[in-house]
């Protein structure tokens, strides 16, 4: 999905502030407008906006560089143009749209994020926003057909026969009707033509009709003089109040997952009830897939060669699909048991009843990599299964330099990379990776009930032959029908795989190093809190991953996991007991969509708890 924002304008009616500046950057309640643009149709679920830039266009490059997933296309003949000629500017930029089509944006503008939902579900196949009267000046009215199709736009509403409402500056076109619009354009002598001129030329004598989509008292404004800006910044608050109706009840969880997720990863799953089975839908999850796999290392713009298998089910799932799959009847296996989910592990592999044996390790302290060398060349094993980051404790396993080890003696390696997936930067081949688990609802911050498995694709293709031993969790037929048909065998869970588009394109502007760098953020403002609490940590700390935290209890007699547990929700957090035998902990997670200041709120919380044992 795209966005154009129309940004070549040199804004002369506002030249005391934009003489040095677009118009887009005059800042309303502290936020240039266009930014504020690009944060609501970022979290509407657009891949991708194209800026059509002009006077001084330096500014829209350091936006660009600030957000990815913004590009620019620069009207050299800006000051004598008009904004269709910055559109066409920009429609080359658009190599395909799907159903969702295109939204085009005005850059001088402050609007109500509702609107962009109300195009975006308005079901005809191009639509133009229009409010009631505004009184703002300088209105451009349009004129309706009696079926709600636009047929011509004026300032003079005189000129018109049957006005609809106002034009707001907020449009959606399919990527056909975009070249109509150019090609209309092309076929004009007039290079100033505004785009809403051109929009009603091709509504009114085309197959590309566009309907007026009309909120009678939706919240806008246009910026183009002094007034207009008092008048913005008195109705900043009015869209601020109505964007916050909606808002969802902040909770942080701090356990281990699913993790805590945005606003946007939540609505993402309100869509139009869709057979799974459509074109449309394989889309998304073809989408979804090359951009797992880009994550994983799989760029094959750069030689990477991994591919995405998405299942149903949990990270569990995804490990029992690894498994289950990828270790032929006359292969040997070896599991790395430290903490729960390697245990759990081991357990499938005795379910399916595999040839393999148990490394068995301190779940607190560091992997012995030797050892591990060791057993696995003396034992002749074939495939290793190793969770990367152990979620029990927190403890990271050196699993780049085991990958490294059995790609040099053809050992075949399966990861549990459930919970650093997105969070440490793994690259499969670099890091001798062959086959890896993960999930939606860890550090990719989306929604519980998406797995996948990610292949390096000789691997992959080396599992064909082995014996399909589950049916549903079968990782071959499972990739090989979706390569056939763009479709899972059994029904997706569709409303998670929506959330988790959305997911990954906020991680994309993130990126995993800045996701990382939050993660320890909030990690070093726990860490210094529990110490100042005279705490301590069960992982030494150069062992841990800094996603999570393991922190012994208190041996204070007073001290009730459940007492803190509850005394903590009440006031907004999560968190988690201990989950290693032996050991009496309880597990503060710093993934998901946690930001420094809440961090900082939960440790006075933690503060207040334990300081006052002393007085219970």
């Amino acid at each position: 999905m795209y966005a154009i924002i129309m940004a070549g304008g040199m804004g002369t009616r506002l030249k005391e502030r934009t003489g040095a500046m677009p118009k887009g950057f005059v800042p309303v309640a502290g936020v240039p407008v266009v930014e504020q643009s690009v944060r609501k149709l970022f979290a509407a679920g657009i891949e991708e906006i194209i800026i059509g830039t002009g006077h001084c266009a330096d500014w829209y490059e350091r936006l660009a560089a600030r957000y990815a997933g913004i590009t620019l296309a620069h009207n050299p003949h800006y000051a004598r143009t008009g904004s269709m000629e910055t559109l066409a500017c920009c429609a080359s930029a658009v190599k395909r749209s799907g159903s969702g089509g295109v939204i085009l944006l005005e850059s001088d503008i402050i609007y109500d994020a509702h609107g962009l939902t109300a195009l975006r579900n308005d079901p005809h196949e191009n639509a133009v926003l229009a409010s009631g009267a505004t009184h703002g000046g300088d209105e451009v009215y349009l004129e309706q057909d009696g079926a709600g199709f636009l047929t011509g736009c004026s300032k003079d509403p005189g000129a018109l026969t049957r006005i609809a409402g106002e034009l707001t500056g907020i449009s959606r076109v399919s990527k056909a009707t975009l070249d109509a619009m150019v090609a209309c354009a092309r076929d004009s002598a007039n290079p100033a033509l505004d785009y809403e001129t051109v929009l009603a030329r091709v509504s009114a004598s085309g197959p590309r009709r566009v309907f007026v989509r009309v909120i009678a008292r939706y919240l806008w404004q246009e910026i183009d003089d002094e007034s207009h800006l008092a008048r913005a910044e008195a109705l900043a608050p009015a869209i601020a109040e109505s964007e916050s109706l909606l808002k969802i009840r902040r909770e942080v969880l701090l356990n281990p997952g699913p993790a805590t997720t945005t606003d946007s990863v939540k609505y993402a799953q309100v869509v139009p009830d869709i057979c799974p089975r459509e074109k449309e839908f394989g889309a998304v999850m073809a989408w979804i897939t090359a951009e797992l796999s880009r994550m994983a290392g799989g760029d094959r713009e750069n030689g990477g060669e991994i591919e995405t298998v998405l299942f149903g089910g949990s990270g569990t799932a995804a490990d029992e699909v690894m498994i289950s799959s990828c270790v032929p009847d006359t292969g040997k296996l070896l599991v790395i048991d430290n903490g729960a989910y390697g245990a759990r592990m081991a357990k499938i592999a005795e379910v399916y009843r595999l040839n393999f044996e148990v490394f068995r390790s301190s779940g607190f302290l560091p992997l012995d990599t030797e050892a591990v060398k060791a057993k696995l060349l003396e034992g002749r094993f074939t495939h290793l299964a190793v969770v990367y980051h152990e979620t029990t404790t927190g403890l990271l396993n050196p699993v780049p330099e085991l990958g490294r080890l059995c790609r040099e003696h053809g050992i075949t390696t399966i990861v549990d990379g459930v919970s650093a997936f997105a969070a440490i930067p793994i690259d499969m081949d670099r890091d001798g990776i062959d086959f890896m688990a993960s999930t939606s609802n860890k550090n990719i911050q989306g929604m519980p009930g998406a797995a996948f498995v990610f292949c390096r694709s000789a691997a992959l293709k080396a599992v064909k032959d082995y014996p399909m031993r589950n049916y549903y969790l079968n990782l071959w037929d499972q990739y090989r029908h979706f390569k056939n048909t763009m479709q899972t065998r059994f029904t997706p869970p569709v409303q998670t795989l929506y959330a988790l588009r959305q997911a990954i394109m906020e991680a994309k502007r993130e990126t995993v190093a800045g996701r990382y760098a939050r993660y320890s953020a909030c990690w070093d403002v726990l860490v210094r809190a529990v110490k100042e609490l005279g705490l301590e940590m069960l992982v030494p700390e150069a062992a841990q991953s800094k996603l999570i935290t393991a922190v012994i209890e208190p041996s204070n007699p007073a001290y009730d996991f459940e007492v803190f547990h509850d005394t903590a929700r009440a006031r907004g957090f999560t968190i988690y007991p201990g989950k290693l035998a032996g050991a009496n902990t309880f597990r503060i997670a710093n993934i998901g969509d946690i930001q420094v200041p809440e961090m900082e709120r939960f440790t006075r919380v933690l503060a207040a708890y334990i300081t006052g044992l002393a007085h219970a």
